[in-house]
């Protein structure tokens, strides 16, 4: 028996797979110090880009404004190996730990296909008065498609 899928199946699928969201960065002269080499903060930065990116593009474009607030608990980032100016940085973020108020973010950043860092972050949604509540059940949903 043979099977077929159709594009319905294919979409359904595609939907549930689990996703990994991609962004690039370049590093430039202002991201260094005088021996070539990135400042370590740069790199709480870009978790801080591709976040933001992240919920822009995959979450809610209004960041869930008028219902609440993210609040990041804890970030923590390991350095592996240095990078320069020039170099274009690609970092992959997944989401894992995903709970009724909360969720833990995954970072991983690549130059020239090696890994050069990693990093994590624990994010809490609160309301306008930061009384921690729980997130949208649609919020919970889309976070969940990047769950790896």
């Amino acid at each position: 028996m043979l099977l077929h899928a159709t594009d319905a199946d294919i979409a359904e699928f595609n939907a549930l797979a689990p996703q990994t969201f991609r962004h690039s960065l370049a590093i430039y002269l202002k991201d260094s110090n005088a021996y070539g080499n990135t400042y370590f903060a740069r790199y709480f930065e870009w978790q801080g880009i591709c976040r933001e990116k992240w919920f822009y593009d995959c979450i809610s474009r209004d960041m869930l404004q008028q219902q609440g607030v993210f609040i990041t608990k804890h970030a923590q980032q390991d350095y592996l190996q240095e990078t320069f100016p020039f170099q274009e940085i690609s970092c992959e973020l997944n989401a894992y730990d995903v709970r009724k108020c909360s969720f833990w973010l995954e970072f991983r950043f690549y130059a020239e296909g090696r890994q050069v860092s990693a990093g994590r972050q624990q994010i809490v949604f609160a309301n306008h008065d930061k009384q921690i509540t729980a997130l949208p059940e649609l919020v919970l949903r889309k976070i969940k498609r990047f769950v790896r």
